[in-house]
């Protein structure tokens, strides 16, 4: 009898159980970190506040590192990966273009990214890259093949590219058109360029 009552003391004491927000890491380089931009203006505080603004509860953290590379994103996706994180959005790869790394490499390096998430038991949502066209055809192939394919391999949530949001409504980046989403560099969006990406890439986190 005693233990009843003390059982029934407890549950009383702790009230409803509140359920806790889903925890998102976003693994990245610069366009995840916010370089160049107030942090109120960073992707991850602008994805933050769609999500809010639709109804997800959920909570963000910038795991963003100004120029890392993929093997930078593997180095600390171990860490970044802590037992409160549901899921990962990996947006790595612009700095191994920046220094012409071989795509062979970048495809190891994010395989293992995925292979953390997935020992993790962590979702994935995987950001896309695009090779420019003075590495050569060959180059630009097999880089653009990284993430479709990783993505089919490893059942991840796929967006074809980070800068899909600042496309016309035909698909086509006109450089003349986006260069006004684009900070003086050229590489990193602005205010309102971040703002186009997350509105391309807020469905795909939803």
């Amino acid at each position: 009898m005693m233990h009843k009552v003390v059982t029934a003391v407890v549950l009383f004491l702790s009230g409803p159980v509140m359920a806790e927000p889903l925890v998102i890491a976003a693994l990245g380089d610069s366009l995840t970190q916010g370089y160049g931009l107030p942090e109120e203006d960073g992707l991850v505080p602008q994805l933050q506040s769609w999500l809010d603004q639709n109804g997800a509860d959920v909570r963000l953290i910038n795991a963003g590192v100004s120029g890392d590379t993929t093997a930078g994103g593997l180095s600390r996706v171990a860490w970044t990966l802590t037992p409160e994180v549901d899921g990962v959005i990996v947006t790595l790869g612009g700095n191994d273009l920046l220094r012409g790394i071989d795509p062979a490499v970048t495809r190891t390096n994010i395989g293992g990214i995925l292979d953390a998430a997935k020992q993790a038991d962590v979702e994935v949502l995987l950001v896309g890259m695009t090779a420019p066209g003075n590495y050569g055809p060959d180059y630009k192939a097999s880089f653009d093949a990284i993430y479709p394919e990783l993505a089919a391999q490893y059942d991840a949530t796929f967006l074809n590219s980070f800068f899909d949001g600042l496309a016309d409504e035909n698909g086509v980046q006109d450089p003349a058109k986006a260069q006004a989403f684009f900070q003086a560099d050229g590489i990193h969006p602005n205010k309102k360029g971040v703002a186009k990406v997350v509105a391309e890439i807020g469905p795909k986190v939803l």
